[in-house]
This record gives structure tokens, sequence and C-alpha cells, in this order.
């Protein structure tokens, strides 16, 4: 298939394609030596059309596809569409409306916590796609017909893959759990991090104030040195070095050498020097003014507890058909544990009417365990 590499060709082709109710997208990028993803492909398809689009060819304006993705008359439907979404939001301040997502819309309809395209497109569209191009470097020229024949794979499928599930969404009246779930999908804050927020990426790994305050103050450095070179955040600093520093509190640069988890000389550097500033930084904050109280400073719970509502957050994935991962995660389950006022997606919405009050009156008695004929079911007490 040839790839549209004007901007008449692609006004054309997005013109075709607006007449439709949906259309399935799907980019192929590269992020491994940038900060930002470097956009190299973009497919689209609708009923019975489908294009490439070559995003990297000279005086491509791309005006037209960013009002397609706009128009609210066409779905726009992405199988874990994240990280597409961050190139359009990225690329234009570009978030598409509305959106369907087949990930998502897969974990409401019972497939699993994070269902595979390629599964979901050998159940749902009979298609047995050939990954062989996944990982080939897609900003390369000429592209050869294997990676034309895959990316366009990626998007004609997508198309039955999405009625399948739409279809079940109607049939279970649960489209409106897919609502929620894009909301936060389509929010331009999910894709707007500020700098001072970066240490939430690793806030499970440190326990005590100090250490959380330094941290917010070595994740924020790290994030605008990224972001200001357009390199990885690992080639600024590793994970496994912003935690040491956490934790040890280097308050000089030969304490900072001294990390096993730092390069040789990296404490000379001007970074070096930064980071010690921001240990000071951190070390100075009052630990009550800090944006989260760690795990540690949560009111003790039994750990049985948390492993019984576990058990329970099982038995209702399975007997819902609903991915466990969509209803409630494992910080969740220790919130409510600790609180019956935790402010967490378990406790709202929809999945408070089909887990999270569940999983309250399980806490204070109200529901109890037995085994029947070697399954485990829940009954009132």
């Amino acid at each position: 298939m040839p790839m549209i590499t004007d901007t008449l060709a692609l006004e054309m082709a997005c013109k075709r394609l607006a007449r439709f109710d949906y259309v399935t997208i799907d980019t192929e990028f590269m992020r491994e030596t940038t900060f930002y993803p470097k956009l190299c492909l973009i497919q689209l398809a609708g009923p019975d059309d489908s294009v490439i689009i070559d995003p990297l060819a000279p005086d491509l304006d791309l005006s037209s596809f960013l009002a397609l993705m706009r128009n609210p008359d066409v779905t726009k439907v992405f199988h874990s569409g994240r990280q597409d979404i961050e190139i359009l939001w990225h690329l234009d301040k570009c978030i598409p409306s509305p959106v369907f997502d087949t990930q998502i819309a897969a974990m409401v309809c019972g497939y699993g916590d994070s269902v595979s395209y390629e599964q979901l497109a050998h159940d749902l569209a009979n298609a047995k796609i050939d990954k062989s191009s996944r990982f080939t470097d897609w900003s390369q020229r000429p592209l050869t017909e294997a990676q034309l024949s895959y990316a366009q794979s990626d998007v004609t499928f997508l198309r039955d893959v999405y009625k399948a599930l739409l279809a079940d969404l109607e049939k279970t009246r649960r489209r409106h759990w897919l609502d929620e779930e894009v909301l936060i999908l389509t929010s331009p804050s999910t894709y707007e991090l500020d700098p001072e927020n970066a240490w939430q990426r690793l806030k499970g790994r440190v326990r005590k104030p100090k250490e959380l305050a330094i941290l917010i103050e070595v994740a924020a450095l790290r994030e605008r040195e990224a972001r200001s070179r357009d390199v990885p955040r690992g080639r600024v600093l590793k994970d496994d070095a912003m935690i040491d520093i956490a934790v040890s509190a280097p308050r000089s640069v030969e304490a900072l050498g001294r990390l096993r988890s730092i390069p040789s000389g990296f404490e000379r550097s001007r970074i070096g020097t930064e980071l010690i500033e921001c240990v000071e930084r951190g070390l100075s904050r009052d630990p009550k003014a800090l944006p989260l109280q760690v795990k540690a400073e949560r009111r003790p719970y039994s750990g049985a507890t948390v492993e019984l509502l576990k058990v329970l957050l099982r038995i209702i994935s399975d007997s819902e058909r609903v991915a466990s991962k969509i209803l409630s995660t494992v910080d969740d389950l220790e919130a409510i544990a600790s609180d019956d006022n935790a402010d967490v997606h378990a406790l709202h919405g929809w999945r408070r009417e089909v887990f999270g009050q569940k999983a309250l009156d399980l806490k204070h008695g109200k529901l109890a365990f037995a085994i029947n004929n070697g399954k485990v079911i829940i009954f009132p007490r």
C-alpha cells in the first residue's frame, strides 16, 4: 500500500473518512533516544477504506488529519490509545473526541487485565497478525511491504474488534463504564505532567516523609532536564539512583559520589551539584505539607484484611466478567482497609456499586465467605 506523502492527498483521504461514524487509528513512533515520541507513521481505517500517512514526508501539512481527530461526529477507535493520544497532544495539543479504546472495553467485557490486540484480533476478527515487523525502525525510509502490511493490519482488523466489543457493551449495558474510563484517557491533565508531580511515577518506593520530600525535588529536576534536552528520563538519572538519593540524602558531592547507583564522576557535573541542592530543599520541606502521605503513615490495618479483599475482588471479577485491574488496584484495597472514606476509584461511580460497597461490607463483617462444591462464594451475614 502506498503511503500518503502530500497534503492534497491527505485532505482528500480525511474528507472520505469523515463520512463514517467511526475510524480506527494507530501510530508507529520511536522514543528510545528522545523524551518526546517521534511520530513515524499514522494508520487510519473506516468501514471500507484504509490509509497510511507518512508524517515524516517533507512539507506534509497534518491539519486535515488533526481536524478529523477533533471531529465530534466521528468516533476515534484506538487499542491501548494512551501513547497515541500523547503523541497527538504533543503534536498540536490535540485530544481526539469522541474516543473508544478497545483494550479498556475488553477489560470491561471480561477479556482480562491487559489483553493484547493480537489476541482480540484472533478471537473477535478471526485474524492472525504477523508480529515480525513490530520492533523495526519506523523512522527509516523506504518502509518494506511487510512493514506496511503490518501497520495496516493494526487498523483494519481493529474494525471488527470494535464492532464486537461495542455490541457486547450495549448488550450488557456497560457502555457507561467505558465512558468513565475514557474521560481519564482524554483529559489534557493526563498528558500535561507538571515536573512538580513527576515523583508520582516512583511514589511507592519510598516510605518516610523525608524520603518523599527529597524524591519530589529530584524527580522535578530530572523531568525538567530530560524535557529541555529531549532525552529519556533514564539518560539523565536512573530510577534506582533517584531512590538512593531520596533514602540516603547526600548533603555533599562527595557523599553523592559514594552511592553505588551514581556513575563515576557524575557528582562533579552540573546536575550533581543541583541534586545536592534538591536534597537540601527536600529536607527543609514541612512534612505536614507534603502532597501525599506515604503508605507507612496510613492508619494501621490488618494484612489479612487486604488478603480477604483480594479474594473478594477475584470473586466479583469472575462473576461479573470484568478485569480485576479495572475494578480496583492493590493500593485501593490497602486504602479501603485503612479508611472507609478513602478517595479511591473503587469507592466511586459504577465501581462502588459493583465492588466497593461489598468491600466495605466485608470489612465490617456484613459479608462472609464459604466454599461450596469447591467454589468460593460470598453471602450476607
